[in-house]
């Protein structure tokens, strides 16, 4: 059991040095994880917060004080095809992508329009928002 427990904190730091791509069943059953998930933030949002020191009041977020503060979120990625949804820890420091979940048939070419086919990284729409949700939620 302590062997269990001492790989599973080891695969899960590798997972949150971006070593190893986190799986969507990876994400749906790591509880402190998704609790910790900011299902709001955006892109532009997390520059602003992590990156442009001194902008974020305006914003009516709170103000990031070290590498400590830590955010959690999700951003599509349309550069490559299949188009991928990206789960991005992000500090001061450094963003890593912890996973990357192909976008799924059936919301790739509503998302492709949304964003008039446009080569960038996205954040959520609600359509992929509440999929995800509901796909991280299976295991609840």
């Amino acid at each position: 059991m302590y062997l269990q427990q001492k790989c599973l904190f080891f695969l899960k730091m590798l997972h949150y040095q971006g070593m190893i791509m986190m799986t969507l069943e990876d994400i749906r059953n790591d509880r402190a994880l998704l609790n910790s998930i900011d299902w709001s933030m955006t892109p532009e949002e997390a520059v602003t917060l992590y990156l442009e020191w001194g902008n974020n009041t305006a914003h009516g977020r709170k103000m990031v004080k070290s590498k400590k503060d830590v955010s959690y979120y999700f951003v599509v990625n349309t550069w490559d095809e299949p188009p991928k949804i990206y789960l991005v820890r992000r500090n001061s420091d450094e963003a890593v992508d912890l996973a990357a979940i192909e976008l799924p048939p059936h919301l790739r070419k509503r998302f492709a329009e949304t964003v008039a086919r446009r080569k960038s990284v996205y954040g959520l729409t609600p359509e992929v928002r509440e999929w995800l949700q509901k796909e991280t939620e299976q295991a609840a």
